[in-house]
């Protein structure tokens, strides 16, 4: 298997990095965050089915907890296409809704 991003997911990835630097000042804190969840992105692309079934967001939706984000996939054949990656205190249906 393989994990690729949608473009949303690399505009998530950038806005926490973003964020996570304007709040801390720290270069190296905003790296060590976004890191880490990219060590996320290559668990899953071992093990696909870790995460939890969310199909009362959308049908084949995945969720994963990277901290305080979560990680939204697919599972499309020998892929993980990872969808979003949100804080996980946001209203995760509404974001999907939006796309």
């Amino acid at each position: 298997m393989a994990y690729r991003l949608a473009p949303q997911a690399e505009a998530d990835l950038e806005d926490i990095a973003f964020y996570i630097f304007l709040e801390s000042d720290s270069l190296e804190i905003a790296d060590r965050v976004t890191q880490s969840i990219a060590e996320r992105f290559d668990l899953l692309d071992a093990y696909p089915r870790a995460g939890r079934a969310r199909d009362d967001l959308r049908p084949g939706i995945r969720g994963f907890p990277a901290g305080e984000y979560v990680v939204l996939y697919r599972i499309e054949g020998a892929d993980v296409a990872i969808v979003r990656v949100v804080r996980g205190s946001r209203d995760l249906e509404a974001l999907l809704d939006d796309e």
